[in-house]
């Protein structure tokens, strides 16, 4: 494993982290996401992100069962709020929001401290200046290390740092965006914005939700038992209003293949490789239903993609991908 800077802030991160939507949050049984988690710590990975709105706030309590016995110093946990979680109305970033939803994320992982607090979307109806005093009053409190965003665009990314810097508040060191080759929105401006203001970035879905894999087929129902078989996958894909698995893309995805082969690798790794070329990226989010999966997607450290296969691979996908 390798390890890289999270922005200009404290952390460093491993360059794969563990991610807990879809996986520890329902997707596979409590015993199969504890063992999953360890692998990743085998593996060298560090970070681990969750949120809690993900099963209702299952996934912290999973993950941090996963966690006890191993030294605080050895991991780094990573959440978010915003959304509801489970029948909780409550939402957004409001000053009383972040304490209340602070103190539960807090005793469901069984921490003291949570390592990375991320606002998981920005919240119109709540003074962005409110939101990140909060923040800054949780960092000096010793419960956060440090804040991050996630989903956010450059405009908002700009006025944080302003007020930030105004007001000398803690400042955000990290972004995590969807990013990988079949979603590049993150290259317009995204990616500028964190280089100018000291934020580093957690690409999430960098395997665009298992298509870059290559498991599924164009004119095939996915695979039992994986996750693009589920009904929570079925309805993220309706509300993201993206559609990983038409014939078009995944036509498009097939001709990957051959890239993939003639440079010895897994598909996997060489879309990991392939986020994990741009420095902007402190570190790309898998998630996984069996421990093997990630013996496999930690292999992808260290592959550097040369022209020749990075000319291929915008040959086959450039076209369907979201640039913007």
């Amino acid at each position: 494993m390798r390890y890289r800077r999270l922005g200009n802030g404290p952390l460093e991160v491993s360059e794969l982290s563990f991610g807990t939507w879809l996986t520890v949050a329902g997707g596979i049984d409590r015993s199969q996401a504890i063992r999953c988690i360890h692998a990743a710590i085998d593996c060298g990975i560090t970070l681990f992100d969750t949120a809690n709105q993900y099963g209702g706030g299952e996934a912290e309590r999973v993950l941090g069962e996963a966690l006890k016995g191993y030294p605080r110093d050895s991991y780094l946990v990573a959440t978010k709020l915003f959304f509801p979680v489970g029948d909780q109305p409550d939402r957004g970033l409001s000053a009383a929001q972040i304490e209340k939803q602070l103190h539960r994320s807090l005793q469901r992982l069984g921490l003291e401290t949570i390592d990375l607090y991320q606002c998981h979307r920005f919240d119109v109806e709540t003074p962005l200046e409110e939101t990140l005093e909060a923040l800054d009053r949780a960092v000096h409190a010793g419960k956060v290390r440090a804040i991050g965003f996630s989903e956010w665009t450059a405009e908002q990314i700009n006025a944080a740092a302003k007020i930030t810097g105004a007001k000398e508040l803690t400042p955000f060191t990290s972004s995590q965006p969807q990013y990988s080759m079949l979603w590049r929105k993150p290259e317009t401006n995204v990616f500028a914005a964190c280089v100018r203001h000291g934020i580093g970035n957690l690409a999430f879905s960098p395997l665009a939700h298992g298509v870059l894999t290559g498991k599924y087929a164009p004119g095939q129902p996915p695979p039992a038992g994986s996750r693009a078989a589920s009904e929570e996958m079925n309805a993220f894909m309706e509300t993201a209003g993206r559609h990983y698995r038409s014939d078009h893309l995944l036509k498009a995805v097939d001709q990957l293949k051959p890239v993939a082969a003639d440079l010895g690798i897994s598909m996997a790794q060489m879309a990991l490789a392939w986020v994990l070329r741009r420095p902007e990226v402190a570190s790309a989010i898998i998630g996984a239903s069996r421990p093997e999966q990630i013996v496999d997607n930690v292999r992808a450290i260290g592959i550097t993609l040369p022209t020749e296969a990075l000319s291929r691979i915008d040959q086959a996908v450039g076209g369907v991908a979201v640039l913007a």
